[in-house]
């Protein structure tokens, strides 16, 4: 092999004859994106992690957390909307990076953009389970029991803190369940996905308005006192509270932003992309971000950051006013909402997969494979259905939640890189979306979400590093060889 193979390029006439021999629908509009990018966003992040990161990290200046993560995502979704008004493909980054910068950087970008969609959704699978179990108990009913709610490690640690001996079997059943049901509707259709979702979202922002305006009553404006409490370190030596509390914070309630560039993976079958994506990416990020603020501002308020809930602490908080019927609601909100988080991001995962194999960079004959009625990747989405029910039972949501975040800050860094090579490289190209100071926007945001990665545990970072390992290795032993460039150089 030769070293310059490594940075060829899919000429961007390709992508052109890819839109055209596409057997994708076109069948989602403006609002339909829009509603898909709101729909990956909303989901595990609000209704879970923010007990964690307020408890924890945060206190009340949870909400600073989430302006600084969502000032790296806007600087990200910028790019990706610049990338998306030229390159009209559902490949998300890793398509724009293969067009601009080389076929093994746009490889590492599409082998880390796994941890953002199936371990996103893996992790949104246990955050389901986690609101489906309170659910149940709201209901009066009996639950499943213990072994078949928590994954092992999950379960030794419960068993521990109980003084009880741990179970010598145990999964989340639910987590996996939900997920065998989620890939059932993606096979059926890009199009009955669409309307699932559209369902799905209306209802899950209307219960995150309820919590904004039931919750705003009964703030105590006390429980916002210190905002940013004073920094300390605990026996383990981990650190909590102070300015770099509210950072760290910020790289976990990242993965609340997590699923805007979805809306990227769609534009086959957009109506109208050039125009219609960049819309989307734009306008569920600005969406979400405010939600988010005021929902963070309403929860620190009602409740004291030192006794927030770390399981469900959005249905708690109202709980623990007397407001049970709330929490009832929101519960289902979540139960049923989380649905379309888990929803889109495999759907994403398929489309990225299956542009990857056009390319030869995976095998296509089951990467590629459309179904003869649904019109979907049917094959791929059993697979990643398969994978992701499996690693939701077994897997901490801890573990996989910081995992999601730091592959998909190395992901948006890339892209901040990719879109100002794209300019200084063709600086004549047709960009029906233009960013204004692209230089300013791209390097902020290689910085912001750089800044985010180094926030979060070592731990993760050896997991990241352990999984660019197995990444190179697929390269080099298969794809670099299978790659369709390769083959037409022959």
């Amino acid at each position: 092999m030769r070293f310059t193979q490594f940075f060829r390029r899919k000429p961007l006439a390709a992508y052109s004859e890819d839109i055209k021999t596409s057997q994708l629908k076109r069948t989602l509009g403006k609002w339909e994106l829009t509603a898909i990018g709101v729909g990956a966003v909303i989901g595990g992040g609000i209704f879970v992690l923010t007990g964690v990161a307020a408890n924890q990290y945060a206190g009340p200046a949870l909400a600073l957390s989430f302006v600084l993560a969502g000032i790296g995502c806007l600087l990200a979704a910028l790019c990706y909307a610049e990338f998306a008004s030229i390159l009209p493909v559902s490949g998300s980054a890793y398509a724009y990076s293969y067009g601009t910068v080389g076929e093994l950087f746009a490889w590492f970008i599409g082998w880390n953009l796994i941890l953002e969609y199936m371990m996103g959704a893996t992790t949104v699978a246990v955050s389901w389970s986690k609101y489906f179990t309170k659910l149940l108990q709201l209901c009066g009913l009996d639950s499943l029991p213990p072994w078949l709610l928590n994954d092992p490690f999950t379960a030794k640690e419960e068993a521990a803190r109980l003084g009880t001996s741990a179970p010598v079997f145990s999964i989340n059943l639910p987590a996996a369940l939900i997920i065998w049901i989620v890939t059932y509707i993606l096979i059926k259709g890009i199009k009955e996905s669409a309307r699932t979702n559209n369902f799905i979202v209306s209802l899950k922002v209307a219960a995150v308005l309820f919590v904004i305006i039931a919750g705003i009553s009964y703030i105590n404006p006390s429980n916002w006192e210190p905002f940013i409490p004073a920094r300390t370190v605990d026996n383990a030596g981990v650190g909590h509270y102070g300015i770099q509390g509210v950072i760290t914070a910020a790289g976990i309630v990242f993965f609340a932003f997590i699923g805007f560039d979805a809306v990227s993976t769609q534009s086959q079958e957009a109506v109208n992309p050039t125009r219609d994506i960049p819309f989307a990416i734009i306008a569920s990020l600005v969406i979400c971000t405010a939600l988010y603020l005021m929902v963070s501002l309403v929860l620190t308020g009602m409740v004291s950051y030192q006794v927030i809930d770390l399981g469900a602490p959005v249905a708690s908080a109202f709980s623990s006013v007397g407001l049970y019927w709330a929490s009832m609601l929101i519960t289902v909100a979540a139960v049923i909402g989380l649905i379309s988080v888990m929803l889109v991001m495999l759907l994403s995962q398929t489309r990225i997969f299956l542009n990857m194999a056009k390319d030869g960079l995976l095998p296509p004959r089951l990467f590629a494979a459309i179904h003869p009625v649904y019109k979907t990747p049917w094959k791929s989405t059993i697979l990643l259905g398969a994978l992701a029910s499996l690693i939701a039972a077994v897997t901490p949501i801890e573990k996989a939640t910081k995992m999601t975040s730091i592959g998909t800050l190395l992901a948006f860094a890339m892209i901040c890189c990719a879109v100002l090579v794209l300019r200084k490289s063709q600086p004549d190209l047709k960009r029906p979306y233009r960013v204004k100071y692209l230089p300013l926007v791209a390097s902020l945001g290689f910085l912001f979400n750089l800044l985010l990665m180094f926030s979060l545990d070592w731990s993760t970072w050896i997991r990241l590093i352990i999984w660019s390992i197995a990444g190179f290795l697929v390269y080099f032993l298969y794809s670099a060889r299978h790659s369709r460039l390769n083959n037409q150089e022959k």
